[in-house]
């Protein structure tokens, strides 16, 4: 059966989401309010622009239902922005900057530098057979730092791009972006997991 995966739709990457996750085998859904939170099986917090996700999470009513979500142990996976919302604190971060936490790590906004500095590189990723995968990389965040409890499951030049702590996946780049549907596929086998 195909879980029902939803996607943050308040700003950001949420069609290239959809697309991938659909790709992967869920049915995916945006998600924008918090009773519809409450009908999925997991949850995509897509790249953006962290604090306006922030922002718009306290202004549409999400930010506490958002929180309990990722609490209760539900299956989540974060992209550049995502990752960001992801981590328990921040550098680089305005002042009122909220997260939604669930990852025990320190997350370094901007850290490959901003927007006219994006690339793309090909990221090994512990768990993914096939080879690399393609990661875009758009002002994208690094772990800077990480807990016992967190797996680091990539690196790239030498700093933390992708991580998993029990059921939260984070990647500080887009593979919704390249058409390789590997990354979400494993998220998708994590909320099918019991």
């Amino acid at each position: 059966m195909s879980p029902t995966i939803g996607v943050l739709a308040l700003q950001g990457d949420v069609r290239e989401h959809l697309v991938a996750l659909a790709a992967a085998g869920a049915l995916a859904r945006p998600v924008r309010r918090p009773e519809e939170l409450a009908e999925v099986d997991g949850l995509v917090v897509p790249g953006g622009e962290s604090t306006t996700i922030s922002k718009l999470a306290v202004v549409f009513g999400m930010l506490e239902p958002l929180r309990a979500y990722v609490r209760d142990g539900r299956p989540v996976y974060g992209t550049c922005a995502g990752m960001i919302m992801l981590a328990d604190k921040l550098l680089d971060g305005r002042d009122d900057q909220e997260t939604l936490g669930g990852v025990d790590m320190i997350v370094r906004r901007n850290a490959f530098g901003r927007q006219n500095e994006s690339f793309e590189a090909a990221v090994d990723v512990a768990g993914i057979a096939g080879g690399p995968v393609e990661g875009v990389f758009i002002r994208a965040p690094w772990a800077e730092s990480t807990g016992a409890a967190v797996e680091t499951l990539a690196r790239y030049d030498g700093h933390v791009v992708a991580v998993r702590q029990g059921n939260v996946l984070a990647t500080s780049f887009h593979p919704e972006l390249t058409g390789d549907h590997r990354v979400h596929a494993l998220f998708v086998d994590m909320v099918r997991a019991p």
